[in-house]
């Protein structure tokens, strides 16, 4: 029995050529040559895709089998070879509802269905425990976002949105001067769990600005309730959004660098995948962009740095992508320099959590590492940034506050033994800064930037 559409080694394949005719042929590969009639002049050899489109596909174990099914399909009617070219796209959708089914798998937070609790993948336990928590609380929420069990900019800012709207729900105030002191005094705790991501602050500030709008306007308590789940809602489908478009600005530079043959090689850091956001993600986002379009997963490889101290890289986004179906490495942090100079790597993207207005990017610690190299080698590096995350009032990244973290996490949370002498001072930053001279382009939402930084947001209407 044959295995369709996989990239093996024998394969049978339909193309549409340049003048709308279809050939059927053999191939080892079809990502490398195909042979084609084109245009009346004849059978040649010519580059997949290129005036010729792939429609079908077919894999078998031997080169004789996959000579005799030539055969047989080229005795096929017209008719015949549509059913079978139907039969195959109805194979490329039940592929991308796979793709969905694994999104939904990994969403990293939403509501329960009596919106009484968010629901959220407890991400401290990945790869080896998926397991889902319900938080409650504002201690929940806050507990939660502090000790990293939902964690990255973009899901952070759901959580704290949604976390609003939660505990909102459980007011008993009876007017709505009452309400509100409680509600900025839960905003004020909220915004205490973690000091850099600014999308935190940015969907703090957006709920309080929906609810004081809210009161201004004579709604009841009920309505402002109400109000806020809705609130909540939009900017958890806005950062779907925002994903989307950022992925399909960073697939086209894919498309760009793509050689037929050969996967791209992909260097990402941290996790900005699509459980650090409500879907896709942002560095993740290009790589699952082009799996929407059509590419395998063979025709990318990521390679992770694994990044220490919390290895967010090791056990989130190799756990998300090899998940998908997209081949992934994983390597320490420091094996990065050999990888570029070995030729492996031909793009990079990362995300940020707050990025200033001269274009310099806060990331997890190590990514200004990887930016250096990347200049040195020549690679091309890719801040993915959602306009939320560009703080115009921080005029450079020497402004931006880093969050000091716990020790433990270096000497000896992933240990069984501790691996530092007692007493030893540790050096634990969340992150540091990459410099706008290092940075390739800022792809947000809204566009691609480039130097300089602070021309490239007015021009794209980011306030």
């Amino acid at each position: 029995m044959p295995r369709t559409g996989e990239n093996v080694g024998n394969y049978i394949y339909i193309a549409e050529c340049s003048d709308g005719t279809w050939y059927t042929g053999w191939t080892t590969d079809p990502k490398r040559r195909i042979r084609v009639h084109n245009s009346g002049k004849g059978a040649k050899y010519t580059r997949s895709r290129l005036p010729v489109r792939l429609i079908y596909t077919e894999e078998y174990e031997t080169a004789v089998q996959a000579q005799r099914r030539e055969y047989e399909i080229k005795q096929f009617s017209r008719r015949q070879k549509e059913k079978l070219i139907q039969q195959f796209s109805g194979r490329q959708k039940e592929k991308l509802m796979n793709t969905e089914q694994f999104f939904e798998n990994v969403l990293s937070v939403r509501l329960t269905e009596d919106r009484r609790a968010l629901d959220i993948i407890d991400q401290t336990l990945l790869p080896g425990t998926i397991r889902r928590i319900n938080l409650n609380t504002k201690e929940e929420i806050w507990e939660a976002i502090k000790k990293l069990r939902v964690r990255g900019a973009p899901a952070i800012g759901v959580s704290a949105a949604y976390g609003m709207a939660v505990l909102s729900a459980q007011s008993k105030a009876g007017d709505f001067g009452t309400f509100y002191k409680e509600f900025t005094q839960l905003k004020e705790y909220l915004a205490s769990s973690r000091p850099t991501a600014v999308n935190l602050f940015w969907a703090l500030n957006r709920m309080d600005a929906c609810a004081k709008a809210a009161g201004e306007q004579g709604k009841s308590l009920d309505e402002i309730k109400e109000l806020l789940y809705k609130e909540a809602d939009a900017i958890r489908e806005e950062d779907v959004q925002i994903s989307r478009n950022i992925g399909e600005i960073g697939f086209r530079l894919l498309k760009d660098l793509k050689k037929d043959g050969k996967p791209i090689g992909i260097l990402t850091h941290c996790n900005a995948g699509t459980l650090a956001t409500s879907k896709y993600g942002t560095a993740t986002a290009p790589m699952y962009m082009a799996l929407e379009h059509g590419w395998a997963g063979s025709d990318m490889h990521v390679y992770c740095d694994e990044t220490r101290p919390l290895l967010q890289g090791a056990r989130l986004t190799s756990f998300e992508l090899n998940a998908a179906g997209i081949t992934t490495t994983v390597q320490c942090d420091n094996m990065a320099s050999l990888l570029m100079k070995s030729g492996k790597i031909d793009i990079i993207f990362v995300g940020c959590d707050r990025v200033a207005a001269n274009g310099d990017a806060a990331n997890k610690i190590g990514t200004s590492s990887v930016a250096i190299l990347a200049k040195h080698y020549g690679i091309p590096f890719y801040v993915c940034a959602p306009s939320s995350t560009i703080d115009l009032k921080t005029p450079t990244g020497d402004q931006i506050p880093i969050e000091m973290r716990d020790p433990d996490e270096v000497t000896q949370m992933w240990y069984k033994e501790r691996m530092a002498p007692e007493g030893i001072d540790v050096f634990n930053p969340a992150f540091d800064v990459t410099d706008h001279s290092l940075i390739t382009g800022m792809i947000t939402e809204k566009g691609l930037c480039t130097e300089p930084y602070g021309d490239a947001f007015v021009k794209l209407g980011i306030e």
